[in-house]
């Protein structure tokens, strides 16, 4: 496994719908799928992947299900056009969100944003998670600003995808056995080409060009 999950690559031009988006992302998962995952036994396409089987064998929806799956996403902020993402510095949740947005329901935006938040929120809050963690999820932790403060918590859970971010997380814990087999990314298209379609649809989404 190669460890360049940050790696600059040459954006592709900007997609202008359901299926050009769709395309896009699995061209990452396919080319840069094998990249290491942070210091974890699996490959990134790995991790993500294995997220995803667990929410949907959880019973989420489909927006939850692709929040899992796509979470991870803003560590390859430059595989994608410029326009689709806001903030090029390495807080992952902040540029996945901004590359999912307008795209993808808020529900799977506010998973992705909030997966880092909810380790934090859980971190603090529920006895014996942090020594749960994975070694390399617990130097992260560190750099991404420790345990919520007791205001923090209060904040973060007013949010209206609380539930939705939290499970993602538990998700994200979990997917990293580097011996499990879960559906390829093929397996989800028909699923986000769904959301994609249904979003750019939406009365309030976004202009596209």
């Amino acid at each position: 496994m190669t460890n360049n999950a940050e790696q600059a690559a040459e954006p592709t031009s900007s997609p202008r719908n359901a299926e050009q988006m769709i395309a896009l992302l699995r061209d990452v998962f396919e080319r840069r799928g094998a990249d290491s995952y942070l210091g974890e036994d699996v490959t990134m396409s790995q991790h993500m992947l294995q997220s995803a089987a667990l929410a949907a064998a959880a019973g989420l929806d489909d927006a939850v299900v692709a929040g899992a799956l796509l979470h991870d996403i803003g560590h390859y902020i430059n595989d994608f056009p410029e326009s689709l993402g806001a903030t090029q510095d390495r807080r992952h949740q902040l540029s996945g969100a901004a590359i999912l947005d307008g795209w993808f329901p808020q529900r799977t935006v506010a998973c992705v944003r909030g997966h880092v938040g909810a380790k934090r929120y859980l971190c603090a809050i529920e006895d014996g998670y942090l020594h749960a963690l994975s070694d390399a999820s617990i130097e992260s932790l560190a750099l991404q600003g420790g345990p919520m403060s007791p205001s923090e918590c209060d904040e973060f859970a007013q949010s209206e995808h609380l539930e939705a971010m939290l499970s993602v997380r538990r998700f994200d814990d979990a997917g990293k056995d580097p011996k499990l087999q879960v559906p390829t990314f093929s397996a989800y298209m028909p699923m986000l080409e769904h959301l994609v379609r249904t979003q750019l649809e939406s009365p309030t989404a976004a202009t596209r060009t």
